[in-house]
């Protein structure tokens, strides 16, 4: 309503002034991606060829974010691939599929080592910017559907991987991801068990129900937008419960290890704990680590450190059995 001074609506202004941010935030996001998209040219570009591939998802179920002529359409996203420059061409080899974490995130240089590491061992990467991912401008950001859809984007970039290139082999692929990248991990393995040969999660999100109980109101705004789930845990527990890997456990058949740190900021141990629990109540066989008080916190085994790289080797080790990457693996320190 008008202030009474010569009509001056300060809601409406505010309102504008609230959209111009969020424009520049998204302008800033999708500046800061083309940047970084360059330095992975120069830090992996010698030893691997690096593409940008488009493709598809399925329609979201809540179109909200979609323009009226796009509404119900597939959602289009992007993945990056990552292929060795030495592998023998005339053998198949294995398959990592790679997705990012975070709410609102994206898959970035903080990852060049990881990458660098499958790498040397023979794999070949792909990590999708699914539905969600920031960089990619206010309608792929509103797309997002944490813990629902997005699991598909991950399976459509594995499927358009095995589909398109071939030096894959079908029978060897591996799936792998840290905190939102960990949940992605679990519930394409509990989704589509057949297409996974084994599987890291790494400080996984593993129950959105308890998430929502020790973390702030700005963090349960992510969720409850009108253009994401649009209710709170509180109004709709079961759809967060089915998000929630930790109530799937009895779906596990593929090869699984999950680490976890007792010192974690960011995925509290509960949720982990919560998951390894219901998964051992399930009588299932998999493999898992809690690790005490960890240096590093959320991200101690993605550092460069030697205690870092040493549990990845374990992680790499894991894989090996599996996928029998052609590499020689990681110095461990």
């Amino acid at each position: 309503m008008p202030d009474g001074t010569d009509g001056f609506d300060v809601k409406r202004e505010l309102e504008q002034l609230k959209q111009w941010q969020e424009q520049v935030r998204h302008s800033f996001d999708a500046l800061h991606k083309a940047i970084d998209d360059t330095l992975w040219y120069q830090r992996l570009g010698e030893m691997a060829q690096i593409d940008k591939v488009r493709l598809v998802g399925p329609p979201p179920q809540n179109t909200a974010a979609q323009s009226p002529a796009d509404r119900g359409n597939p959602v289009k996203f992007a993945a990056y691939v990552f292929i060795p420059r030495d592998l023998d061409t005339s053998k198949k080899h294995p398959l990592m599929v790679f997705p990012h974490g975070g709410v609102h995130s994206n898959f970035n240089t903080n990852y060049t080592n990881i990458v660098r590491e499958l790498l040397l061992q023979g794999y070949l990467i792909i990590a999708p910017e699914y539905r969600g991912s920031t960089g990619y401008g206010p309608q792929h950001y509103r797309l997002i559907d944490y813990g629902g859809l997005e699991i598909e984007d991950t399976y459509a970039a594995r499927n358009w991987m095995v589909e398109n290139c071939e030096l894959v082999d079908p029978q060897r692929v591996g799936i792998m991801g840290w905190s939102h990248g960990g949940l992605h991990t679990l519930m394409n393995i509990f989704e589509h068990p057949e297409s996974y040969q084994v599987a890291f999660a790494g400080v996984p999100v593993s129950d959105l129900v308890a998430r929502m109980g020790y973390k702030t109101d700005a963090y349960r705004a992510l969720y409850s937008a009108e253009y994401h789930i649009g209710q709170t845990a509180y109004q709709n527990v079961d759809e967060y419960r089915r998000r929630s890997p930790a109530w799937h456990a009895h779906k596990l058949q593929t090869p699984l290890l999950i680490h976890t740190n007792t010192a974690d900021e960011d995925v509290n141990v509960l949720e982990v704990e919560h998951l390894i629990k219901s998964l051992q109540a399930e009588g299932k066989d998999f493999h898992y680590e809690i690790y005490e008080d960890a240096p590093g916190g959320h991200s101690f085994d993605r550092l460069d450190t030697a205690f870092a790289r040493k549990c990845r080797q374990k992680i790499y080790d894991f894989f090996a059995e599996y996928l029998n990457p052609a590499g020689v693996g990681t110095d461990s320190g």
